[in-house]
């Protein structure tokens, strides 16, 4: 059986085994004598996707009153309106129990591309294959069996000192075929390690599974980023080694590529994927639409734009509108550099 009224007190006490009330003040806010004595207060709503969900408030009695219970059914159907979907945030919760299941949650969603970077745009390839060593070599073995709503601020502080004290450190297989990666700890690694457990959190939260981020607060070692360059000498030696390259007959794509990241100081994953049409000799300049800092314009020096002229398909000093071929026996391709790890 199934009425509407006012929920109160007077209208629980007089459900029978199997009757629900449904509240006529709030839709979709209900209560239900289950075939006891126990009457369970929930409430029914819709997602913006049309689909049907049943969120239970709890069980009669200290602290569920009919008015308590018809608040937390309002703060339900508030959280509906902004878009979210608590039945099912609270079936991930239930799933998601520990720090180590909350990293894969985390990564897949990251690798779908639903997980957004500062500049509100998906995590590269590279900064995901990062983020995964990190999490195997350093976040699971330390934190993945504690519950997530366990971790502590006082639990990622000496995970933050465990890391940089080499508790982490040794060999592990890496993502290449017969791969080995050697993990040695230290202050910086311990650094970006709570970065990231830090969005992790973030993530979690965001995800209903706790309330607050532990890592807030942390006070983390300065990330101390690269800012050696080479000697004189040292790109004294690099030019000699190199042109012993060209004699040995090394793959000529391969020495062009390190000249060219001599020449110009870019990451190496910005030199591999330069594209043709990024490019332009005229002006000395090159186009990065998609770096680590967004769109960038860089200079060219003249030894640089010498390198790249010296590629097949770049003659009379231009860089040609078709795609660029490095080796004569080998196909286009659409990076300046591309498959120089596997070429012959």
């Amino acid at each position: 059986m199934t009425e509407k009224k006012r929920i109160g007190l007077r209208e629980v006490r007089a459900l029978k085994p199997g009757e629900t009330i449904w509240d006529t003040t709030v839709v979709g806010f209900h209560a239900r004598r289950q075939q006891g004595m126990a009457v369970t207060y929930s409430v029914f709503y819709r997602t913006k996707e049309g689909r049907q969900r049943w969120q239970k408030i709890g069980r009669h009695g200290a602290p569920w009153t009919p008015e308590k219970a018809r608040e937390e059914a309002l703060r339900i159907l508030g959280i509906v309106a902004d878009g979210a979907d608590p039945a099912a945030e609270k079936r991930a919760t239930r799933e998601l129990t520990t720090v180590a299941e909350l990293c894969d949650a985390y990564l897949a969603d990251a690798t779908a591309g639903r997980v957004l970077t500062r500049s509100k745009e998906p995590k590269k390839t590279s900064t995901l294959t990062i983020d995964k060593g990190r999490v195997e070599r350093h976040i699971k073995p330390l934190l993945g069996s504690l519950a997530v709503s366990a971790v502590t601020r006082d639990d990622v502080e000496c995970f933050l000192h465990d890391v940089a004290e080499g508790r982490t450190a040794g060999k592990t297989k890496s993502a290449k075929k017969r791969g080995l990666a050697r993990v040695t700890g230290g202050r910086t690694a311990a650094t970006r390690a709570v970065g990231l457990l830090g969005a992790i959190f973030t993530y979690s939260v965001r995800r209903r599974l706790r309330p607050d981020n532990p890592v807030h607060g942390v006070e983390r070692f300065a990330d101390r980023k690269r800012e050696r360059r080479l000697s004189d000498d040292e790109y004294a030696a690099l030019g000699i080694a190199l042109r012993q390259a060209e004699a040995d007959g090394v793959w000529p794509a391969a020495i062009a590529a390190a000249r060219f990241l001599a020449f110009t100081g870019w990451r190496s994953g910005e030199v591999l994927g330069l594209q043709r049409s990024d490019v332009d000799l005229a002006r000395r300049t090159a186009i990065l639409v998609d770096t680590k800092t967004g769109r960038s314009i860089r200079p060219l020096a003249h030894a640089a734009c010498d390198v790249l002229r010296t590629l097949p398909g770049n003659g009379n000093g231009t860089i040609s509108n078709r795609r660029l071929i490095f080796n004569a026996a080998s196909p286009p391709s659409p990076s300046l550099f591309a498959g120089i790890e596997c070429g012959p």
